[in-house]
């Protein structure tokens, strides 16, 4: 199977629910996440190269899809801060198709960890 070479994105309607209410706050996430698709997915994925700013979620992988967070998602609205920011993205990488779904955004200083019954939700809809 050759590697793919491109990812094809796409959002829940709960994430973008997320997003839109974060921009409030952040301003500059919608910028920020396309340098995280470049910086963090794709070089994870398409370039196997882990410079440790993605993590799958053990309980949520299988062969097919990984449910993966990113931990290390630098936001310019937040100013000093750099990659460690406390912005946290989940989404779902499909292997076979080179698809990722976002799941979640979230903002650590609001809340500790994803939401675990969103991502369950997800998968079974798959």
């Amino acid at each position: 199977m050759a590697t793919p070479t491109k990812i094809e994105y796409n959002a829940t309607d709960v994430f973008q629910k997320d997003l839109k209410r974060l921009l409030k706050k952040f301003p500059t996430l919608e910028e920020d996440l396309e340098t995280a698709k470049r910086s963090a997915i794709e070089l994870y994925h398409l370039k196997n190269t882990n410079n440790r700013s993605v993590f799958p979620i053990p309980d949520f992988c299988n062969e097919t899809i990984l449910v993966c967070k990113i931990k290390k998602f630098a936001c310019k609205a937040l100013k000093g801060r750099g990659s460690a920011s406390g912005i946290r993205v989940i989404y779902a990488y499909h292997v076979a198709i080179s698809k990722v779904e976002f799941i979640e955004i979230y903002f650590k200083g609001e809340k500790e960890n994803e939401d675990r019954e969103r991502i369950k939700k997800y998968l079974k809809n798959q």
